[in-house]
């Protein structure tokens, strides 16, 4: 019996010397890279600290924006140019959505006793998207209500105003949609 014990304790404390020995190993390389860019960061921030504003252009900015959109019946003035250089215009209720943005998360977070996991969510339609949607846009015309969607990418852009615009680019621009410039300010 006393050699069983013996044996035992000696498995058990080669055990724990050799965790100790293997938990004890160098960091590797992509560690030692990422310590150095912490210790730079670090340095940089004590040599060059974020400097204090005494007023803020983007807060402003951002109530603005606040201001111009937050108001119901609010329309814009989306103006499309193509790779020719040709601009079009629709006029919305509201602001072009992105395809991409849900009134519900995409995500759900679960945690295990190993890790967590990010769980897609379907969306409202009961699918699931890849969130790759996010340079089309939709909204609805002004007058009649029509669902309008449009895309951005490659060779075409889009300019979002809250009012007509009159430089010539704009004052030329063809109506794509059922409601013109015309028709909305006969109902003002």
């Amino acid at each position: 019996m006393k050699k069983f014990v013996r044996m035992a304790l000696a498995a058990v404390i080669a055990l724990v010397v050799g965790l100790t020995v293997t938990s004890c190993t160098e960091d590797s390389s992509q560690d030692k890279e990422n310590q150095r860019k912490q210790d730079t960061y670090d340095h940089l921030v004590a040599q060059q600290p974020a400097g204090r504003m005494e007023y803020s252009p983007t807060r402003e900015a951002i109530n603005q924006w606040i201001k111009t959109w937050g108001k119901r019946g609010k329309l814009s003035y989306v103006y499309i140019q193509n790779a020719n250089g040709e601009y079009g215009y629709f006029i919305m209720k509201g602001l072009p959505v992105p395809r991409c943005k849900m009134l519900t998360p995409t995500e759900r977070v679960e945690s295990y006793s190993n890790g967590v996991a990010v769980l897609a969510q379907p969306g409202m339609d009961g699918t699931y998207t890849t969130g790759s949607t996010c340079n089309a846009y939709y909204g609805f015309d002004a007058t009649t209500g029509a669902y309008m969607e449009f895309t951005v990418g490659t060779n075409q852009s889009f300019f979002l105003f809250d009012k007509p615009m009159t430089m010539p680019e704009y004052a030329s621009a063809k109506q794509l949609g059922p409601t013109s410039v015309k028709d909305v300010e006969k109902q003002r």
